[in-house]
């Protein structure tokens, strides 16, 4: 292999490792959202129990129009 064909390959080489490190960065960061997002979900769940069902007005509080 000439030396031209061999630096290509390196600089190739480190392009797709940068660019693997930054996937598992933004990869990382995206995890840690969603875990956020689940524990805000639950807690809005346990607030509000009746709305999983499809029932809007699962509390017994009237809208603010009556």
């Amino acid at each position: 292999m000439s030396n031209e064909r061999v630096d290509r390959l390196e600089e190739r080489l480190a392009w797709l490792q940068r660019h693997v490190t930054e996937q598992d960065k933004a990869m990382l960061e995206l995890a840690d959202e969603l875990a956020r997002l689940r524990r805000e979900l639950a807690a809005l769940r346990a607030r509000n129990p009746g709305a999983d069902a499809g029932d809007p007005l699962a509390s017994d509080e009237r809208p603010p129009h009556y």
